[in-house]
């Protein structure tokens, strides 16, 4: 595991982050209403390998269905950032990081990063969906 520290913003940079995670580890998407909308590319992070670092009063939060999941993105710019969650099964508070937000990520280390299909539409987080080209 290689750990690195990746810098994020939104488009106008207004919402700033940090986070530490191994791209190698894996991505992912989903084909759930909202990721398939936003088309939302996500890495996973724990809470304490995440750091806002600007912005906090320029997030707004977006929550639908269950209303586990805070999508939080810029009222300025409207760029999806990250989501964040609890979740017993993923250690507590997790961050989902929007991958197209990090900065530094060079485009080598984005084409590398596996990528995990999630079938959220039809609650079947384990199972990819039948289609994925659209995602």
């Amino acid at each position: 595991m290689t750990l690195k520290t990746y810098h994020g913003s939104c488009h106008c940079g207004t919402v700033r982050f940090e986070c530490d995670l191994d791209l190698a580890e894996g991505t992912s998407k989903c084909n759930c209403s909202i990721c398939r909308k936003t088309r939302f590319w996500k890495a996973i992070v724990k809470a304490d390998a995440f750091r806002l670092r600007q912005g906090q009063a320029a997030l707004a939060d977006y929550q639908f269905g269950g209303r586990t999941v805070h999508h939080r993105f810029c009222r300025h710019c409207g760029v999806k950032v990250f989501g964040h969650a609890e979740a017993d099964a993923r250690g507590g508070r997790f961050y989902a990081v929007n991958v197209a937000c990090l900065d530094d990520a060079g485009a080598d280390e984005l084409a590398a990063a596996p990528v995990a299909w999630q079938n959220g539409r039809d609650n079947a987080w384990d199972e990819p969906p039948a289609e994925v080209w659209h995602l």
